[in-house]
């Protein structure tokens, strides 16, 4: 499958936004992929997300946060939302239901990073090479891996009922990623 690539001169600014497609084979993994776009990449620095998750995150502003801290990489850190309800219990009464709210403890990643072109040596072009298990390891040894920590809104859409659930969002008045104003779609 196709991997897309964008080049910006503004984040906000969608029609300078030049968009690629390139094919960076079928079985390699996401590192050899990303190593396959470096000719492609023309700023000291860029965006990469895995495009399977859907946040109000504030690009401009995860930029900056990677601007100030002069390390090679900067991850977006979001707590996911709960599979599950969740109940406040007293003795054998739940004094408060929530269904499925947003974990309070524990961060993972949340898929949308900036890095400096020079995190591209961290990488090769072989199949195997896998962003997660090695590269990112790697940054982190290096102390070179830092985290933007998001409060805001993320959903993953891994799953048939995620894309359900996303598109139930969508169709109503306000998605709670939708902050712009955009005109009605």
């Amino acid at each position: 499958p196709p991997t897309v690539h964008l080049q910006t001169r503004s984040l906000s600014d969608e029609k300078s936004w030049e968009i690629v497609c390139i094919d960076t084979g079928l079985n390699a993994l996401k590192g050899a992929r990303i190593k396959r776009l470096e000719s492609y990449i023309q700023s000291d620095i860029f965006h990469l997300t895995y495009g399977d998750g859907l946040s109000d995150v504030d690009l401009n502003m995860l930029e900056e946060f990677h601007r100030n801290h002069k390390r090679l990489g900067t991850v977006t850190s979001v707590r996911p939302p709960s599979r599950f309800g969740e109940m406040r219990i007293e003795g054998d009464r739940v004094c408060e239901f929530e269904e499925k709210p947003q974990i309070k403890t524990g961060s993972i990643n949340g898929g949308f990073f900036v890095f400096d072109k020079k995190f591209l040596d961290y990488l090769n072009v072989d199949d195997s090479c896998e962003l997660e298990f090695g590269v990112l390891q790697k940054l982190c040894r290096d102390r070179e891996l830092m985290t933007y920590k998001h409060d805001g809104y993320w959903q993953c859409m891994d799953t048939a009922r995620d894309v359900e659930y996303l598109n139930r969002l969508w169709k109503s008045e306000t998605p709670p990623w939708k902050k712009w104003n955009h005109p009605a779609r």
